[in-house]
């Protein structure tokens, strides 16, 4: 029987536009969604954090076991880091006393030391090697802190810094921008460029989503927190079905098939 040589998928999605427009919803969904239990029901900080992260370690341990890419467990693990980063950073942030200007260099030191010890332990941050469970395990670690850290990022820029929502969003999004540019245009890392757009692209979800949510005396729509989340989800699934993903290929591993 003849056996054919093939590039080994790896358990996370293709880094095409598509990713890119469902992460930004799905940040966007995670601080509607987070607002939605800590303020709308009143849960509280604390409680909604312990919430979302049980939600978080049900899902990334279901995304860790599965043996293949599946795009809607995926993109739930993505929402859960999402909520629970809004809700821890504003804990942080706001319950805790520590300030966005705190809070943000605590997390970027946290996301700084797992991409640290990620990279020691197994040569390379890059997304193309998430294929086992010790690897993966990086790889969520490191997308929850920089989920949280671009809430932090995103509350400071619009409200210590004083731009708005509006302003925070234009900033992100121009940041962005340039990343794009870079990548076109450069011969940049690609790692870095991607994990830069990601932690950007967090913040960017985090000014829409309070721009959508927030009181308008506060500079926001004053949309339902769960009627926005509702639309937002509903765009992401819309997103899964109709603009299907594929996994990533690892440059470097192959597998054989009979």
């Amino acid at each position: 029987m003849d056996r054919i040589t093939r590039a080994a998928l790896t358990k996370v999605p293709e880094v095409t536009l598509v990713f890119w427009i469902i992460k930004i919803a799905a940040t966007t969904l995670g601080e509607t969604g987070g607002d939605a239990l800590s303020m709308t029901l009143n849960l509280g900080y604390a409680i909604s954090s312990g919430i979302f992260i049980a939600i978080f370690v049900v899902f990334v341990a279901a995304q860790i076991s599965a043996r293949a890419f599946h795009p809607f467990l995926y993109w739930a693990v993505i929402v859960a880091t999402t909520t629970a980063g809004t809700t821890m950073a504003d804990f942080a942030d706001r319950s805790l006393g520590i300030g966005y200007p705190g809070g943000s260099l605590i997390l970027l030191a946290l996301l700084l030391a797992s991409l640290g010890i990620w990279y020691l332990a197994a040569g390379s941050v890059s997304v193309n090697t998430i294929t086992t469970p010790k690897v993966e395990t990086f790889y969520w670690a490191t997308i929850l802190f920089s989920q949280t850290l671009g809430t932090a990022l995103g509350d400071w820029m619009a409200d210590s810094m004083g731009l708005g929502y509006e302003g925070g969003a234009l900033v992100f999004a121009a940041g962005l921008a340039v990343l794009a540019a870079a990548y076109f245009l450069t011969n940049i890392s690609r790692t870095l460029l991607f994990w830069s757009a990601f932690i950007l692209t967090r913040p960017l979800g985090a000014t829409v989503g309070d721009l959508l949510d927030k009181p308008v005396s506060h500079g926001g729509l004053a949309l339902g927190r769960f009627e926005a989340s509702a639309v937002l989800a509903a765009f992401i699934i819309a997103c899964i079905v109709f603009l299907p993903q594929r996994a990533g290929r690892h440059p470097g591993a192959t597998e054989t098939a009979a």
